[in-house]
């Protein structure tokens, strides 16, 4: 069944109509209204492309959380073989928010890191809908401190609202872990590419995307706090999120041009979710080419060049 957004209601009735159609066809041999069905199929893809040409901050947020679009599994299972996951923190406990593991992308060994929300009902609470705590971040300096050791690109795949607030992550450590795993990812002497498939939250993806290349996918956002948290923090209304997406510059768009996103992954017309298997391509395709970038570069230049990037960041952005 497909989810309809709130802005692709008017989309949702003429798709509908179109199946309606259809399904009285199917049980009835002698109607013949596939000429009606296909002017409805013409319209629905007219009024797609229209809604679609340029969303605004807030629709791209709900694009970003669309619960059909790809997630973290989904990449893994399609992009990479032999894929070993690694479970815990060595510490006090398996985060399911966040999985990895050794791999293969193309043949190349790799670490892979990434936020998994989940599919359904049970496997969103099983994986505390993306938000991981201090255990997730602390399971990832681990795979990330192994990739150094083995000398094994890292891989991070980022879709998450942002680190869990809640009262035992923040007795566990919750800032502090963050803190050490952002701080991680720019000690390691190996290749580290990020992806934005959905969201990215605040620390709880900074975290992870501290990487020598960051790709956005086209609808995909990154900001240090939701629309509706700031909002709720400026206006003391959470109903203003509008106003808030608006000045985040949480888009794709934006933050190439600020400098924080290296490219921008084009979507399928009407979001990653109407087209899964394209979209997941051309993921792959951005991470074999952002690896090749670094294919012989040393450990050292590498760390470098990371933190000039970091150091850098917005002056782009700035300066036009």
């Amino acid at each position: 069944m497909t989810h309809y957004l709130d802005f692709e209601k008017p989309l949702a009735e003429i798709e509908g109509k179109a199946e309606e159609l259809r399904a009285m066809a199917r049980g009835n041999a002698e109607m013949d209204i596939e000429s009606e069905a296909a002017a409805l199929d013409r319209k629905a893809e007219d009024l797609l492309k229209e809604l679609y040409v340029k969303l605004s901050p807030w629709r791209k947020c709900q694009v970003a959380r669309h619960p059909d679009r790809p997630h973290c599994r989904d990449y893994i299972e399609a992009l990479f073989t032999e894929y070993t996951p690694l479970a815990g923190d060595r510490n006090f406990a398996d985060d399911h928010a966040v999985m990895g593991g050794l791999a293969r992308f193309n043949d190349l060994p790799v670490m892979v890191i990434g936020h998994e929300k989940g599919n359904d009902t049970q496997s969103r609470i099983a994986r505390n809908f993306g938000m991981a705590r201090p255990e997730g971040y602390r399971k990832a300096i681990r795979l990330m401190e192994m990739a150094d050791t083995f000398g094994l690109p890292v891989i991070t795949l980022i879709d998450t609202p942002g680190a869990y607030p809640g009262k035992g992550a923040e007795e566990r450590g919750q800032s502090e872990a963050i803190a050490r795993s952002t701080e991680k990812c720019l000690q390691i002497g190996v290749p580290l590419v990020s992806v934005i498939i959905g969201e990215g939250g605040s620390g709880g993806a900074v975290a992870f995307a501290t990487a020598n290349r960051v790709a956005m996918l086209e609808h995909s956002v990154y900001s240090v706090i939701s629309p509706e948290g700031c909002a709720s923090i400026l206006w003391k209304n959470a109903d203003k999120m509008r106003e808030a997406a608006e000045a985040l510059r949480l888009t794709a768009q934006d933050l190439l041009r600020l400098g924080v996103a290296d490219r921008v992954i084009p979507e399928p017309l009407g979001g990653a979710h109407r087209d899964r298997d394209s979209t997941i391509a051309a993921v792959g395709a951005t991470i074999a080419a952002m690896l090749g970038e670094f294919e012989d570069s040393a450990p050292a230049d590498l760390i470098a060049g990371r933190r000039r990037k970091y150091l850098s960041m917005g002056a782009k952005g700035l300066a036009a």
